[in-house]
């Protein structure tokens, strides 16, 4: 009797990254807006593709937003915080790469603060 092994829902997001990072990739004028949830903090970086280089960067681990987690709250300046370290370096447009999460929650919120704080996308 054979038994069936389940795929971990992580496994299937990194799949689902793969298939979308086929398709979109940053240049150095128009990034790539990246999202990494872990079970504890949230990431962001703002990414040139081409040159292979993190323009931007920001995370729940840093001293003003540390130990905020990752509720919706944090996701919200997460992503007012990396649209202002992207316009300080020039940068107004970038490409949204969810990394395989499902567009909702602290992703609708980390995209949605961007918005409002200026970057398009």
């Amino acid at each position: 009797m054979a038994l069936i092994k389940k795929v971990s829902k992580n496994e299937l997001r990194q799949e689902k990254h793969k298939r979308i990072r086929r398709k979109l990739s940053g240049t150095a004028e128009i990034p790539r807006l990246c999202v990494f949830k872990s079970l504890n903090h949230i990431y962001a970086q703002v990414i040139d593709d081409v040159n292979g280089v993190t323009l931007a960067a920001t995370s729940t681990l840093e001293p003003e937003l540390k130990g905020l987690g990752t509720n919706m709250e944090a996701a919200a300046k997460i992503g007012s915080s990396i649209a202002e370290k992207a316009k300080a370096k020039g940068i107004q447009m970038v490409v949204f790469d969810r990394s395989g999460y499902k567009y909702h929650g602290c992703v609708k919120a980390l995209a949605d603060a961007a918005r409002e704080n200026g970057l398009e996308f």
